[in-house]
């Protein structure tokens, strides 16, 4: 380790949030950078230690070697701790803006723990500027062609990792850019869009192609050698309530997907909340990120619920360290709430029942109740606790129910019982030479666990070929 003494001489610093005030007028990043002299002091904080939870599996799902680079980045060796970086994590851009860090909550520093998720941002981003960051053209093709359906996370990390194998690599994406959540499930101030489109083009100078606007099928998939199914698990979960089909009730994948389509193409969202009172269902992430978006749009007021109980604010015994702690978590969004209207949004053990629509025929209005657990641990309704509140935008951020059945069907792939691509023997090969990876293998996750996940399905489709070869 570059300083014994470091996690001692230096408080933990995260890179600052952009003031509330300042941020809510763009969708520009959240966050401003540290000085290069203080992230090399937040990279002498990391201890090495005998046993790096960091890199373990309660923390990174990649397994970066994460006290080497940190250890290299304190010493000011930093085009070295890139390379180091860069041999387990394919796009540290990307898991630099929206990783939740497992590594830092598994860290010895335990709720302490060492900032790796802005180390690693600090590198890739060092390397870019420094033109560190070439194309790494494959020195030998195998003269087999693999593609992949998807350019998600996993996707895009199936695809690097095949390509630098030797194969041809095709990414399809049904899209008008490719990215897939990355790009359109994450608004633009949480991962800027650049981003993407800088990693695109160095993939593409690398050799992967990507097809756009193309709807995968048995016909389009038929030349290849082996297909890799990175779809997602874009089922929305509906609510069951009254008046479903009223305008004005929308699920947060479109909403966010429209946001950043509009910004993109310099366009006025086709789904606003300005000058209107939202309500978001939902107090995971992509709940946050609605917050966030409303607020940007300009809404009249925003109200947040959540179905289950608030969690504690610290943890309990039954959560000890490294796992990962389920307490509360007060997010960008939820702040950026307080700090336009004067109070946290959020409502806990509360759903909705109905959906009022006004003389219109537009949402103005939903009803709501309050919640309980039974004696079976079920959250019911509390009677005598309904409630009427406005409401001309209800967004839907319940979750995810599985993967679209079109194409695994047209393919004659069984889908398992979480609705998603996974064999009962938990590989990533599902029949003959196609395999799934993502969110479409394991159910809706973590962007680091797509990734980790893309790459071992691209090893797997590796053995597969290699095996094929020699019969």
């Amino acid at each position: 380790m570059g300083k014994p003494t470091g996690f001692l001489d230096h408080a933990r610093i995260e890179d600052p949030f952009r003031p509330a005030e300042n941020r809510l007028l763009d969708f520009l990043d959240l966050h401003e950078p540290l000085c290069e002299e203080k992230r090399r002091q937040q990279a002498e904080r990391c201890m090495n230690c005998a046993v790096p939870f960091c890199q373990s599996d309660y923390g990174c799902p990649l397994h970066n070697r994460i006290p080497e680079w940190n250890d290299l980045l304190c010493r000011g060796l930093e085009k070295q701790a890139l390379a180091r970086l860069l041999q387990t994590a394919p796009f540290p851009e990307f898991t630099g803006h929206v990783c939740p860090a497992l590594c830092e909550k598994a860290c010895n520093l335990s709720e302490d723990g060492v900032t790796n998720r802005n180390n690693e941002l600090y590198l890739i981003e060092k390397g870019f500027s420094e033109g560190w960051i070439e194309p790494r053209i494959p020195a030998t093709h195998t003269g087999k062609a693999v593609a992949v359906v998807g350019s998600g996370p996993s996707g895009l990390a199936a695809a690097d990792l095949l390509n630098q194998l030797g194969y041809r690599v095709t990414v399809f994406e049904r899209a008008d850019r490719p990215g897939g959540l990355l790009m359109y499930g994450i608004p633009a101030m949480k991962l800027p869009k650049e981003l993407i489109e800088r990693r695109i083009r160095l993939m593409e100078k690398e050799g992967i192609t990507f097809r756009l606007g193309k709807e995968a099928d048995p016909s389009l998939l038929s030349g290849f050698d082996a297909v890799v199914l990175c779809g997602g698990a874009k089922k929305p979960r509906s609510l069951s309530m009254e008046n479903a089909d009223t305008p004005g009730i929308v699920y947060a994948v479109d909403y966010l997907t429209e946001q950043t389509k509009a910004l993109l193409d310099g366009r006025p969202s086709g789904i606003s909340a300005e000058g209107k009172a939202v309500v978001v269902v939902g107090g995971g992430d992509t709940g946050n990120d609605c917050i966030g978006t409303a607020l940007r749009q300009g809404c009249r007021s925003i109200l947040q619920l959540e179905m289950m109980p608030a969690p504690p604010e610290e943890r309990l015994p039954s959560n000890p360290w490294p796992e990962w702690p389920r307490v509360l978590k007060t997010d960008y969004g939820q702040v950026e709430a307080e700090s336009v209207f004067g109070q946290d949004p959020r409502r806990y053990q509360t759903t909705v029942t109905k959906a009022i629509p006004g003389p219109d025929g537009m949402l103005s209005a939903i009803g709501i109740v309050r919640l309980m657990r039974d004696e079976n641990g079920r959250m019911v309704p509390v009677p005598g606790t309904e409630e009427t509140v406005p409401c001309e935008l209800l967004l839907i951020a319940a979750g995810f129910v599985g993967c679209e059945e079109t194409l695994p069907k047209a393919l004659g792939l069984p889908l398992g019982r979480r609705g998603t691509l996974m064999p009962e023997n938990q590989s990533h090969q599902i029949k003959d030479k196609y395999f799934s990876a993502g969110d479409m293998r394991t159910g809706q996750s973590l962007v680091v666990r797509a990734l980790a996940d893309g790459r071992a399905a691209a090893l797997e489709v590796h053995a597969y070929l290699q095996k094929e070869n020699e019969q």
